[in-house]
């Protein structure tokens, strides 16, 4: 036994030894013991709130004028319909149940009198008064749901900010009774495909499976469930062979028969006809169970299905997590734009979710929620009737002008389930967004889990990782994860030589060794890992810049001695005499953050180089490459620019600066601020000395190895056509990778856009 005056002296030891550990650590520039980009705790994720079963269910969202995503006039949909809410003894505590039932973390203000225009329908709530803590604005006190004598010159409006609650998931509530539904493969043949096109369909009642009765069913109800499902329509089946299976076995049927109108995103929002009355101890008389057959959709994945598509879409999706989701743009005359938000609805949103072969939609997301894009903005004031074959046939305001990309309109849609995000897992992490990547794989016959192999383990692979858990995008990839403890029984390594373009939906779709594994490190503490998040950034050059501000400069050697020695003049100039000139294509950048989230440096500032003869740190060594290509695309020159200050020259109105070179300050681009290298600094150039006079290709990548995980980066290339004569050069046609047709884009040779490997 220890004597008492031991215990002190060993815990004195102990914290000797902690310290001692943590300073080698913070020599290896690990402050705490983490390796370099590791992230701090997220919150924990999300989980809907329970509510009482008496709770009104309701839908709310913000609506108005001239508004951000996170502002406008409370809306609330009830009893199939949407109205507002009265001023009337509102206060910040409601404005807060509002903001945190719509995802964000809290409120910032609210508005009296109608400030984001006057609303439409029932006055729902007045006299509001709220605690603050309420999980619904139901559930608040009020006069009563739909009792008021206010008019709609009274509608509150709220501001909230600009956060998300992490892991916030969007819940259809605007409901009956409905508990679950499902489509329950009847057939072999269907049994064994996923994702499940055809069965029958099955409501969840009081915990038992039921199906309905067909005696009412129509093709509008076939056409909802289907586009719950993921699936872009309904389409014929063999119903023969349906009535002699239910001849074999008694369905359990549920007491009521359905009607949709044909838009509805979820069976929940159709109205429930009457009780279907028991006849015979049956309660569906001459009938047989509800079968709907679905239209797989456009999908790659789904190759028993999958044909090619003939011409080029004229509508597409950007800046979105996973498949399904994003920024809707448009394609008139040659050049990609966005939508306005304007009057943006669901029932627009599924026209725009079923053009692209998806189902319906689940939200239609306004005020810029998943990035702004590029460019023009198209339609604005779009009404869609919810039948149209695409949003281009839909209603739209041709006059009304003055959106900006503030306003863009986005969609999140329904995705066949495929089963993907089964196959694969994260371990050891401190929160469900992190940890070692663990792959279900089959061996000898079993299922079995283990670890991959992380040589060669990036930003791309990571991207796929997290796309098909459902998390985001990566805002980390590690070649090493002692640090996290996983599952010791899936130490070993099931697959080495992953390889991934960054689009795939399943790391299983990547290239990698299949069966004959190679990995030297082995799994375990060199597994590769993962951290996701729900947003990033999103780097785009301003092109108009680059064209407005070209120009060429001879230079003599004398004064290019620090360019020389970071490697940005061409090989032949380590002979060119000090007293010599080099020529030099100059030009300004003006980089931009479209994204949800700041652009950040991959290093610490503790692993920063730094650069004696500019007196400057490098944050990136290569941030941005300028290649000028002949018209056949063979490359003539190039340029690189470190990233040696990345900060936010200029914003946008309403938003402040975070990051500042200057007393070696924090470096980084905000969100909705652009970083400026101006055409007179250092390697903001490309070294053209050697070239011919003639007509060239000149191209800008932002981020080209991919260091920073970007929520998009088909548009992180910009390309030029260049006339040089010998005496002058011109820049004209300037634009991003991805903002043109695929003819007009196919006319300019070289890459079409970023998506090759420079690691």
């Amino acid at each position: 036994m220890l004597a008492p005056w031991s215990l002190p002296y060993c815990f004195t030891i102990l914290l000797g030894l902690l310290k001692l550990c943590r300073a080698q650590y913070e020599q290896l520039g690990y402050p705490q013991g983490y390796p370099q980009g590791y992230p701090e705790p997220e919150q924990e994720q999300y989980t809907a709130p329970e509510l009482p079963p008496d709770t009104p269910r309701i839908q709310l969202r913000l609506a108005g004028d001239k508004r951000k995503h996170n502002e406008g006039r409370v809306e609330v949909f009830y009893d199939g319909e949407w109205g507002t809410v009265c001023d009337d003894d509102f206060s910040i505590h409601s404005a807060q149940v509002v903001c945190r039932e719509l995802g964000y973390l809290e409120a910032v203000s609210w508005s009296p009198s109608s400030k984001y225009g006057k609303g439409e329908g029932r006055i729902w709530f007045d006299n509001v008064q709220c605690t603050g803590k309420e999980k619904t604005l139901a559930l608040c006190m009020s006069n009563g749901i739909g009792v008021s004598d206010c008019k709609h010159t009274e509608d509150v409006g709220v501001v909230c900010s600009d956060k998300r609650i992490p892991g916030f998931k969007f819940i259809n509530t605007m409901a009956n009774n409905v508990e679950d539904v499902r489509i329950r493969a009847i057939l072999s043949s269907y049994r064994k495909r996923t994702p499940v096109t055809e069965g029958y369909v099955e409501v969840k009642d009081g915990g038992k499976w039921k199906q309905i009765c067909d005696a009412e069913w129509t093709k509008h109800n076939s056409r909802v469930i289907c586009g719950m499902f993921g699936f872009p329509g309904e389409r014929k089946y063999n119903a023969r062979v349906y009535k002699m299976f239910a001849r074999r076995r008694k369905p359990s049927y549920w007491d009521y028969s359905v009607n949709c109108t044909g838009n509805e995103a979820h069976l929940s929002s159709c109205k429930l006809g009457h009780a279907v009355a028991a006849k015979a101890n049956s309660t569906c008389e001459g009938g047989t169970p509800v079968v709907v057959s679905c239209v797989p959709g456009r999908f790659p994945f789904l190759e028993w299905e999958h044909k090619p598509q003939s011409r080029q879409p004229l509508v597409r999706l950007r800046g979105g997590a996973i498949v399904g989701e994003g920024r809707v743009e448009v394609l008139k005359n040659g050049e990609w734009g966005t939508i306005c938000d304007d009057n943006w609805s669901l029932l627009s949103a599924t026209v725009v979710c079923r053009e692209l072969g998806f189902g319906s939609a689940k939200e239609a997301l306004s005020g810029g929620r998943l990035g702004q894009g590029m460019g023009p903005v198209h339609m604005n004031e779009v009404k869609c009737s919810g039948f149209e074959k695409s949003v281009t046939e839909c209603f739209f305001n041709k006059e009304s002008l003055g959106c900006s990309h503030e306003e863009d309109a986005a969609v999140t849609c329904n995705v066949p389930a495929m089963g993907f995000q089964e196959r694969l897992r994260l371990s050891g992490g401190r929160n469900p967004y992190e940890g070692r990547v663990e792959a279900l794989v089959e061996r000898n016959g079993s299922l079995v889990w283990g670890t991959v192999c992380s040589d060669g383990w990036g930003t791309m692979e990571a991207m796929v990782v997290c796309r098909q858990l459902g998390l985001g995008f990566a805002s980390n990839a590690f070649q090493e994860t002692w640090y996290w403890p996983g599952e010791v029984s899936a130490d070993p390594v099931v697959m080495s030589g992953v390889r991934c373009s960054g689009t795939e939906m399943s790391l299983s779709h990547c290239l990698h060794h299949g069966a004959h594994l190679t990995c030297p490190k082995g799994g375990g503490r060199n597994a590769a890992g993962v951290s996701c998040s729900e947003t990033a950034p999103d780097l785009v050059l301003n092109p108009q810049v680059v064209e407005q501000t070209t120009y060429m400069e001879d230079r003599p050697m004398f004064m290019l001695q620090c360019a020389y020695e970071e490697n940005c003049l061409s090989t032949t100039s380590s002979k060119t005499p000090a007293n010599s000139y080099r020529r030099l294509l100059r030009f300004s950048s003006q980089i931009h953050n479209n994204g949800q989230s700041d652009f950040r440096p991959k290093a610490g500032r503790h692993s920063w180089v730094w650069h004696d003869c500019h007196r400057h740190y490098h944050s990136m060594e290569v941030f941005t490459h300028y290649d000028l290509l002949s018209l056949n695309g063979t490359k003539v020159a190039e340029g690189h620019k470190a990233s040696f200050c990345l900060e936010d020259t200029d914003c946008e109105e309403g938003i402040e600066k975070r990051y500042e070179c200057a007393n070696f300050g924090e470096q980084g681009i905000t969100v909705g601020c652009w970083d400026t290298y101006r055409h007179d600094i250092d390697c903001q150039w490309i070294d053209i000395t050697d070239i011919k006079p003639g007509d060239y290709i000149f191209q800008v990548f932002i981020n080209p190895n991919y260091e920073v995980p970007e929520s998009d980066y088909s548009n992180n290339l910009m390309k030029c056509r260049c006339r040089y004569d010998g005496h002058r050069i011109w820049m004209y046609s300037c634009h991003n990778g991805g903002s043109l047709s695929t003819e007009t884009e196919e006319s300019f040779p070289g890459l079409l856009n970023n998506q090759v490997t420079h690691r």
